[in-house]
């Protein structure tokens, strides 16, 4: 059995933070703390596929691409968005490191709401499947 508590922990802190940014988007230590729980909740939720994925057919490959994750989710109706959005996602993720510079921390932000809906949806799916 795949244990879902950390994605659903991971997606409540992410949408209390989403509603304080909404009130307070002008402070920079919120969306701060926006970005790094898209940061985690991201790792987390492309995880939970990974083991959903495995969990559902042992017979795929333990070394399965980024790609190959998204393409067989959506070939699951896992996913709300497609490889392209969750592409998106990924860069946006990468770029977390740099968000000291405001430029980046505001385009990471930009995301986070599509990307909230998108996980939420992942773990709706997961729940209906196990």
């Amino acid at each position: 059995m795949i244990d879902l508590t950390p994605l659903e922990n991971a997606l409540k802190t992410l949408d209390e933070i989403i509603i304080r940014y909404d009130k307070e988007s002008y402070d920079n230590a919120i969306r701060d703390a926006v970005i790094q729980r898209f940061e985690y909740t991201y790792s987390l939720s492309i995880k939970m596929l990974t083991r959903f994925l495995q969990h559902q057919a042992p017979e795929l490959p333990d070394t399965l691409t980024f790609n190959e994750i998204i393409r067989k989710s959506n070939q699951m109706g896992l996913l709300l968005s497609d490889l392209e959005k969750w592409t998106e996602y990924r860069q946006k993720r990468n770029l977390t490191s740099h968000t000291y510079e405001e430029t980046i921390a505001n385009a990471v932000v930009s995301v986070v709401k599509d990307f909230q809906k998108d996980a939420q949806f992942l773990l709706n799916q997961i729940k209906k499947h196990l």
